[in-house]
């Protein structure tokens, strides 16, 4: 029997969940943003948009607006940044964390932006597309809004390269199908990226993977949501049957100086012709 898709993954509809849930959401994107390994990622999807003075960007699914600040900066003076999101709730704490930065942040859905054609100079999407049921038509909203000569950055996870060692490969095994790759839409969105690219058009398609690796589970859990203790039971990234003896043995191999987790992270772009 095919298993049934929701319209959005859990990490999409974070207006919808319960206020105790939503907190540590905003929480681990804050995380995230701090976190020395996904820095690495963003500069070099930072190389790949190249943001100059006096450009006009859009960061579609700006989450807390973190990346769209820095933008701001760099495109002034006499440029312009848009943070858009689908969480009402991101939206707000953006809005709040930017101060007198300039820059504009509206609620939005990629698959249907409300900007006119060739409205932007560059667009961004960092790990949205992955959770989104038609990805490709969030590409092409992207490209559509992109100016001729300008650039589109894209960037997510390829959830079936995790990999880990120190624990029990049955155990490992098990988590990663049914904890992990499982919530996700397109688990192999990542190396996907050029591809979606080059089919919507765009041309001088570069592409970068960015290996993510942790031997501690707490840096771990900032971006590999089974080794963050903090996610309720309920949630069900953990199968229930699995709970106690995979935290008994992320402790022993962590306690052992054995635990090693590894992920890939891509960075693709393109140019509007």
């Amino acid at each position: 029997m095919a298993r049934e898709v929701p319209e959005r993954t859990p990490f999409a509809t974070i207006d919808d969940m319960p206020p105790p849930m939503r907190a540590m959401v905003l929480q681990a994107l804050e995380r995230m943003a701090a976190d020395p390994q996904i820095q690495r990622v963003r500069a070099a999807a930072w190389r790949a948009l190249d943001p100059r003075p006096g450009q006009r960007l859009l960061d579609a699914g700006c989450g807390l607006g973190e990346v769209a600040r820095d933008l701001a900066a760099a495109v002034a003076p006499g440029g312009e940044v848009v943070g858009l999101d689908a969480s009402a709730v991101a939206i707000a704490a953006a809005t709040e964390r930017a101060g007198d930065v300039p820059v504009t942040f509206a609620v939005g859905d990629l698959r249907a932006l409300d900007f006119e054609d060739q409205t932007f100079d560059g667009v961004r999407s960092e790990r949205v597309l992955q959770h989104l049921d038609e990805p490709d038509a969030a590409v092409a909203e992207l490209v559509r809004v992109t100016r001729a000569g300008g650039r589109v950055c894209l960037v997510d996870t390829d959830w079936t390269s995790l990999v880990s060692d120190g624990l029990p490969d049955d155990m490992v095994a098990s988590m990663w199908q049914r904890a992990t790759v499982a919530r996700q839409h397109h688990a192999t969105m990542g190396r996907t990226l050029r591809r979606r690219l080059v089919r919507a058009g765009l041309v001088d398609v570069v592409c970068e993977p960015v290996p993510l690796w942790f031997t501690d589970p707490d840096e771990a859990s900032t971006v590999i949501p089974v080794f963050n203790r903090s996610v309720p039971r309920e949630a069900g990234f953990i199968p229930e049957e699995l709970w106690d003896p995979w935290w008994s043995e992320v402790d022993r191999a962590a306690e052992a100086g054995e635990l090693l987790a590894f992920v890939t992270i891509w960075v693709a772009a393109g140019v509007r012709p």
